[in-house]
């Protein structure tokens, strides 16, 4: 596949590179970790096989297949084209060969998923393929997709194989052909936001006063542009502790909330 508009931010991304935290490598891979996993399964892949990330806005990437190609899109609700045409997304999708993939405007959610059977073919670095763009590993050159890039896709499964097959006897004149398989995006975005809480680590009772403790969970914060992977870093009410004090560094968990100096937190 060839990069013939990058979009606002395309990366190579897997479920992640875990496992080097500990020497100061991120652990990266998808920020929808879900929508990864069911784009990879909807066309026989592994739950773990490297896709495309594509961030925020439209119109966005587009991309030239040169081979008959077994794909799947998850994740928010881009407008998907195939060679003009509107196509599905959440299903597997078989298109021909020399075919023009494009993202049009985004109309909900941040980051969509493109997944085609077989994967994105990079080196793998420390065991995962994603792109940590800061450190400049991983992915394609350890960077963001740039126009004119090309991308190796693998070799498909046997499942893969079964699904493509059957698809192309269904493969008309208009060059693109889906099933009637269809996961529920509602009902996963759903039970991810009931599963979201928040509370008070055990380090964090009596070290900040009830007002701000108070504002933390009532006033709003702005996610700056110096967020990353690693964390959202937010602007708002400077949240001061009683007395300045400094924790020892220790494992924190998804979703932890680090206050730094300066009082503007950071969602890890």
């Amino acid at each position: 596949m060839k990069v013939l508009k990058p979009g606002l931010l395309t990366t190579v991304q897997d479920i992640g590179r875990t496992g080097y935290q500990k020497y100061g490598v991120l652990a990266s891979g998808a920020m929808d970790t879900v929508s990864l996993r069911i784009a990879n399964l909807l066309i026989g892949n592994g739950e773990n096989e490297a896709g495309l990330e594509i961030t925020m806005m439209g119109p966005g990437p587009s991309f030239h297949f040169s081979k008959q190609t077994l794909i799947a899109v998850t994740g928010a609700d881009f407008t998907l084209r195939i060679n003009d045409e509107e196509a599905p997304l959440w299903k597997p999708v078989l298109i021909k060969e020399n075919s023009t993939v494009s993202f049009g405007p985004c109309k909900l959610g941040s980051r969509a998923y493109l997944a085609a059977a077989g994967g994105i073919e990079v080196p793998a670095v420390m065991e995962s393929k994603s792109t940590y763009v800061r450190g400049s590993i991983g992915g394609l050159h350890g960077r963001a997709l740039q126009k004119e890039d090309e991308l190796n896709i693998g070799e498909m499964s046997a499942l893969s194989q079964t699904i493509l097959s059957r698809l192309s006897s269904q493969l008309g004149k208009t060059g693109i052909c889906s099933t009637e398989v269809v996961s529920q995006p509602r009902q996963i975005s759903v039970i991810e936001e009931e599963s979201r809480h928040s509370g008070a680590g055990r380090k964090a009772i009596c070290l900040f006063h009830r007002r701000i403790k108070n504002a933390f969970y009532e006033e709003a914060f702005r996610v700056t542009p110096q967020s990353d992977r690693m964390g959202y870093r937010l602007k708002g009410e400077p949240l001061e502790l009683k007395a300045p004090l400094e924790m020892v560094s220790e494992a924190v968990s998804f979703g932890t909330v680090q206050m730094p100096p300066d009082g503007n937190p950071i969602i890890l």
